[in-house]
């Protein structure tokens, strides 16, 4: 879902009880907030290599001192570095084995000015960012760290204090999904 209204985001997040003719009545639970915090997509060029794109985070919620089982069940970290890449609509995979990417109805439509990045290539570096405001976008996210300074030499401070009064999320969307595990770190 591509948005930039916060009424699609909580119905997308709320709970669904509906019928079907095959297994009867059925429920979907509301998501769950796992984490909160601040992230950045910064473009990075290693000695010899190609310039490519991270994705880092850092999590503010929930607290260092809190319970961290819902994080540690999914394997999140407090922090972390993703190379991440957009993947060419136009390109497809050469053998049985490559990835195909989406339906061809479904893939993104980039401008020219976007596409024309890719020339031939079949992945390029998310810059601009911009890339993701299109809907069917596809991305590899491709694990690098758990330890950002050490990988780019930088620190990614947190936002705000472990204070939930200064969650965005709960601002947003507390009505909609349960909170403990971004909260108190526990499942419900």
């Amino acid at each position: 879902m591509v948005t930039t209204k916060i009424d699609d985001i909580k119905s997308a997040l709320k709970a669904e009880e509906y019928d079907t003719s095959t297994r009867g009545h059925r429920h979907t639970a509301a998501a769950r907030a796992l984490g909160e915090g601040v992230y950045r997509i910064l473009r990075h060029k290693s000695k010899g290599k190609k310039a490519h794109t991270h994705l880092i985070y850092k999590l503010d919620f929930p607290p260092k001192d809190e319970k961290q089982e819902p994080q540690e069940s999914l394997n999140v970290e407090r922090e972390g570095s993703f190379l991440i890449q957009i993947k060419n609509p136009d390109q497809h995979g050469a053998g049985p084995s490559q990835f195909r990417g989406l339906q061809s109805r479904r893939k993104a439509v980039f401008p020219a000015h976007l596409q024309g990045q890719f020339g031939q290539l079949r992945y390029s570096p998310t810059n601009p960012p911009d890339f993701l405001n299109y809907e069917g976008c596809e991305l590899p996210l491709i694990s690098a760290s758990d330890d950002i300074e050490e990988e780019l030499g930088l620190e990614l401070k947190a936002d705000v204090e472990a204070d939930p009064s200064c969650s965005d999320l709960l601002e947003m969307f507390g009505e909609t999904a349960p909170v403990d595990a971004l909260l108190r770190g526990t499942w419900v």
